[in-house]
């Protein structure tokens, strides 16, 4: 789980900005606030030129009715389109600074918001009775969120070159190297609005071993240095840092004096997370009871909208990719059979929703006297697999077979990815929160670096598709798979 979507904006946005410290605003302060209106005008400026260039596509290729429109009745839908996105970014905390696991919800929010923003244009044109030209409007639906998606890759980018040079940094130290350290830590590497760089993890527990912390990412290439503490005014002041996190969600009253003094001497800003907030109760909500406040645990919502479009997705996109490779499919099972004896298919039990067992479809890239229920290999060299099982395994053609399961309904193509019924008989209460949903192809865990690693060691990523699954974000696993596999082929 990336703290980023959660804990991370009220960290930052309250703890690091609030007045009461009475700290100088910093220049990496202003740097983010001349970025947040800089970032929301570009928005802006692209939506509305994705909407003029939807109308200029229509008239050029001849589409629709023809119909010349005045170009300021153009201009200002063109307008209306750029305000409402921008408005729609604003309300799902597209500016507030936080970054999100893999940038998923960045990719989500330049989908949806001008979505969004063209069908408040159509009804307003309805509700009106305003002639609006509706190939324009078609055009518009697609154009805009790809060209949004472009110039936020490319603006993520000045950032992060911009903080390369030390352009509105600000260093930090994260206190705590557990769960919630690991979190903050791969949360800031992708919240580049924040600024915020850690540069060193300290923590008292001898146990924790010296070493860094890895972000959790494509590929991993990040890292910060951990030390054992404890935390001094001389440490705090050798790191040249002005902020310290601190991370440890238990730490005693006494711990978070000690740290706050070390702190104010090394002149440095504090921010810290509650307990609460760290043991991630995502799915909570208080009920007020004659005065007594009660939280009680509640499971994952989700609209029933969201299911049947994921489902009539599911049903539409894996029936057509069924009959668009077939040749591709006949193909990879000839050359399994060629290769070695045995079936081409390889059909084992794996654990759905709600723990219910199915038969998954994949091609066979291992020998047939392999062992059917065992970890899978971990190495191309595994004397279990076969020569084209090692082209099928590193291009993940073997996976297309599961193209059945999605049209069955026993799969969706986005999810947390099934486990075999042996690894789930031993799961903990937290990794059987991935069986609330149903399993998916693609998801984050398998377009992460964390992929080389069992999956229910790297609980994170599922916990954090079902937290905040939709179908947008489904669209931009899918977006984002897409672009990993390039990645990975070049």
């Amino acid at each position: 789980m990336s703290a980023s979507e959660s804990a991370t904006p009220r960290l930052f946005a309250e703890a690091l900005a609030a007045p009461h410290r009475a700290v100088r605003a910093s220049a990496a302060q202003f740097f983010r606030s001349v970025l947040a209106c800089v970032e929301i005008t570009i928005d802006f400026l692209t939506c509305a030129f994705g909407m003029f260039a939807a109308y200029s596509l229509e008239v050029s290729l001849h589409l629709g009715r023809q119909i010349q429109y005045p170009m300021r009745e153009i201009t200002t839908a063109s307008a209306v389109v750029g305000l409402f996105a921008v408005l729609f970014l604003q309300w799902n905390g597209a500016y507030r600074g936080g970054g999100s696991l893999l940038q998923i919800r960045e990719t989500e929010r330049a989908l949806r918001a001008p979505v969004q923003a063209v069908l408040v244009l159509g009804a307003f044109s309805l509700l009106l009775g305003v002639s609006f030209p509706r190939a324009t409007v078609l055009i518009a639906l697609l154009l805009i969120p790809v060209l949004l998606v472009l110039q936020k890759v490319i603006f993520l980018w000045i950032v992060r070159t911009l903080h390369f040079m030390g352009v509105g940094i600000d260093r930090a130290v994260v206190y705590g190297a557990g769960g919630a350290g690991k979190r903050i830590v791969s949360a800031l590497f992708h919240s580049l609005r924040l600024g915020i760089q850690p540069v060193l993890v300290i923590d008292d527990d001898p146990a924790i071993n010296v070493g860094s912390i890895l972000e959790m990412g494509y590929r991993r290439l990040r890292s910060v240095p951990v030390q054992r503490g404890p935390i001094t005014p001389e440490l705090l002041k050798s790191c040249q840092c002005n902020v310290l996190i601190l991370a440890l969600p238990n730490l005693t009253l006494e711990k978070q004096t000690e740290a706050a003094s070390a702190a104010r001497q090394a002149g440095m800003r504090l921010a810290f997370l509650s307990g609460w907030e760290m043991q991630e109760q995502q799915w909570a909500q208080s009920m007020d009871i004659d005065g007594l406040s009660l939280t009680p645990k509640i499971g994952p919502h989700t609209s029933w909208h969201y299911g049947i479009a994921k489902r009539m997705a599911d049903v539409i996109i894996s029936s057509l990719s069924i009959l668009l490779i077939a040749p591709l499919l006949a193909l990879i099972a000839s050359l399994i059979r060629l290769d070695s004896p045995g079936p081409a298919f390889f059909i084992q039990k794996r654990v759905g929703r709600n723990g219910e067992f199915f038969n998954i479809y994949k091609f066979r890239s291992m020998y047939t006297n392999a062992p059917k229920y065992e970890y899978s290999p971990t190495m191309s060299r595994d004397p279990r697999i076969t020569r084209i099982g090692r082209f099928l395994r590193r291009t993940s053609l073997d996976e297309l077979p599961q193209l059945i399961n999605v049209l069955l309904g026993s799969m969706s193509l986005v999810g947390p990815r099934p486990e075999m019924p042996f690894v789930v008989q031993d799961y903990t209460p937290q990794q059987r929160q991935r069986l609330q949903v149903i399993p998916g192809i693609t998801g984050l865990w398998q377009i992460s670096a964390d992929r080389a690693f069992m999956i229910h060691e790297n609980i994170q990523y599922d916990l954090y598709y079902i937290r905040n699954r939709g179908f947008f974000m489904d669209i931009a696993i899918l977006v984002h798979t897409l672009v990993f596999a390039i990645r990975r082929s070049s």
